[in-house]
Parts: C-alpha cells; sequence; structure tokens
C-alpha cells in the first residue's frame, strides 16, 4: 500500500533523525576524547588568566603602596633601604626607576654629588628604563655635573631635548644658554634665552629667569623657533 505524502514526509524526518542520531554518536566514538580535553584546557585558561588578572591587581597595588612609603620616607630624609632593594627587585621597570630617580635625588638633597650621578647613571644605563624617566636623569645629571663638564658637552648631550618642542625645553634650554656663555657665544645664549621667555609650557619662575637674562644679554623674547639650538663650534 502506498504511503500517503503525510506518512511519507513524516517517514523521512524519522529517518533523517536517526543519521542525525547515528552521525553524532559515530563523532563522540571518535572524538569525543578530544573535545573534552579541549573544554577543559579552555576552562583552564580562562581560569588561568583570571588568576594572572587577580595577581596583577594585587602585585600593582602593593607596589604602589611601598612606593608610597618609600615616598614618605624620601620626604623627611632617609631611604628604608630593604623596601628600596624589594622595590627595584619586584616592583617592576616604572616603580624601579622611579625609586632610584628618588634616591639619587635625596642623595643631591644632600650635596652628595658623586653617589647621586652614579644613582642616575644607572637609570641611564637601564635599557628597560622608560624614556621620559631616562631624558629626566639626563637632566638632573648634567645639573650636578655641568661645573666639571665641558661646555661643548652639555650642549652636545642636551641637543636632543633643548629645543621648543620638548618637554625638557625649560631645563634643557636654560642648561645649554649657561654652556654658551662659558664658550662666549652670546648671541646664542641670548636667542636661546628669549625663546625659553616665551615659551608657554616653561614653568613661569623659569621664563622670568630666562627673560631677564635675554635681556642683559640684549635680546629681547622672541617666538620660539622650532628644531635644535645651533651646533657648538
Amino acid at each position: 500500500m502506498a504511503l500517503s505524502p503525510y506518512e511519507t514526509d513524516a517517514l523521512l524526518r524519522e529517518v533523517d533523525e536517526a543519521v542525525r542520531q547515528d552521525d553524532m554518536a559515530s563523532f563522540w566514538l571518535k572524538y569525543g576524547r578530544i573535545v573534552l580535553v579541549a573544554v577543559v584546557l579552555a576552562l583552564a585558561a580562562f581560569g588561568g588568566f583570571l588568576y594572572w588578572q587577580h595577581h596583577r591587581i594585587t602585585t600593582a597595588e602593593k607596589n604602589s603602596e611601598q612606593f608610597a612609603t618609600l615616598l614618605k620616607g624620601a620626604g623627611s630624609g632617609t631611604i628604608d633601604q630593604q623596601l628600596y632593594d624589594s622595590i627595584v627587585k619586584d616592583g617592576g621597570v616604572a616603580y624601579r626607576t622611579e625609586a632610584a630617580l628618588v634616591k639619587a635625588a635625596l642623595a643631591a638633597g644632600k650635596n652628595e654629588t658623586k653617589a647621586a650621578i652614579a644613582d642616575y647613571d644607572a637609570i641611564l644605563k637601564d635599557a628597560d628604563a622608560l624614556p621620559p624617566m631616562k631624558e629626566a636623569a639626563l637632566i638632573r645629571k648634567t645639573t650636578l655635573a655641568f661645573d666639571t663638564m665641558k661646555p661643548e658637552e652639555v650642549v652636545s648631550t642636551l641637543q636632543p631635548l633643548a629645543t621648543p618642542d620638548s618637554p625638557w625645553f625649560g631645563s634643557a634650554g636654560e642648561l645649554t644658554a649657561l654652556a654658551y656663555l662659558k664658550m662666549g657665544k652670546r648671541a646664542e645664549a641670548a636667542r636661546l634665552f628669549a625663546n625659553i621667555a616665551k615659551a608657554g609650557q616653561v614653568p613661569e619662575s623659569l621664563r622670568l629667569r630666562a627673560g631677564q637674562m635675554a635681556s642683559a644679554l640684549g635680546a629681547a623674547p622672541t617666538t620660539p623657533t622650532t628644531g635644535a639650538p645651533p651646533p657648538a663650534k
């Protein structure tokens, strides 16, 4: 007896479902273990990520607290050496360099110039130290060593930073202008002082000082130009 279209459709659906179930059973027999292992590994990886994220946050909070404690001690003129060593060892490159800058600044404040310069040199030699921190160390080291450096060396050392588009223009430019004066290059010094006096990003006290120096050298403050100061001859 022929099946009706409805019965035929129902039979085809049953056969199709049976085939799918058989395919699924075959798939799990062949690949079920691999799938389970993959799921377990994925869950383990996700759990590891959550742990790593928690550990990173916890470590960052610890480093921040340690550095705050170090700063508080430095404010009273002391460095907790054990805490400093801990930050240098486990605090990461940023806190390590910041701690070294604090230690060097404290030595400089105590007129321990050689020790401070050695600390700044260590930062400059640290391949992992962040560029802004190395630039800060270079400025501070040059300030401390200015009287013992040749003026030509000061100019060449600070040339990348003594430009109007540099965030260190004020400090680096002033030291460079003073080096020009030691070299007898009054015109170059006057122009640089004038540019500093007109630089909006430079602290007001430094701009006022630079303006006074520019006037004393016979140069009125002008709009700063871009690029490095003239090279030493």
